[in-house]
């Protein structure tokens, strides 16, 4: 039986796509850099800021790219939770999990700060037993780290939890840390990418997922 959910955040619970483009295109402006089409952020994103930024910018790029990473890290803390909204029906969801008893987490792989930020400023009715984002020298998504430390903060064994993403890395770190893979297939990659990293369940919704629930209890 279920009794955790942990999420991802962006692409999973908040659609933050056009923020992180409309935060990324003006660094690659500032350098000369051709800017990414909005589309292109769906498979940009899911690695961590480092990996975001480092996919970003041209592989001919010369630069500083730590010093690149550093200061645009400190701007991207500064933007806070810009204009990313919930996906239709994640609040209802949400509410309704915490009504079953159910322990919620987030774990993501966006920078820590920020991570606690939207959550807290998006989500301010509901109770995360943990918020884990990205920090520096601390293992992140496909590394199962997080999502143990979730299934930690809420009490349950790893087999007990349901880690819902949109993205491969999400899957992956669902089957290396023994929990059930739902994909998300509202967020910002395909079902069959899903599938094809281990998920062992396609949600077309998020308003789906206590349907699931029922079936598996």
């Amino acid at each position: 039986m279920i009794k955790a959910c942990i999420f991802d955040l962006d692409g999973t619970l908040v659609d933050t796509l056009a923020d992180i483009a409309a935060f990324v295109n003006p660094i690659l402006l500032e350098h000369g850099w051709p800017e990414h089409p909005l589309p292109d952020y769906r498979y940009l994103v899911g690695r961590g800021f480092r990996a975001l930024l480092k996919a970003a910018i041209p592989a001919d790029a010369v630069v500083d790219f730590e010093q690149l990473y550093l200061q645009s890290l400190e701007r991207y803390k500064a933007t806070g939770v810009a204009s990313s909204q919930p996906y239709p029906g994640v609040g209802q969801v949400l509410a309704g999990l915490e009504q079953r008893r159910l322990a919620l987490a987030v774990v993501t792989n966006k920078p820590d700060l920020i991570a606690k930020a939207v959550v807290a400023q998006t989500f301010p009715a509901n109770r995360f037993v943990l918020v884990r984002g990205a920090i520096d020298g601390r293992p992140i998504k496909p590394d199962p780290a997080g999502a143990l430390a979730a299934a930690a903060a809420a009490g349950v064994c790893a087999s007990e939890c349901a880690f819902i993403g949109d993205s491969d890395v999400d899957m992956l770190t669902a089957r290396a840390a023994g929990m059930v893979a739902l994909g998300a297939a509202w967020g910002f990659r395909s079902a069959a990418e899903l599938l094809a990293a281990g998920s062992q369940a396609i949600l077309e919704d998020i308003r789906d997922l206590p349907a699931w629930l029922d079936q598996q209890a």
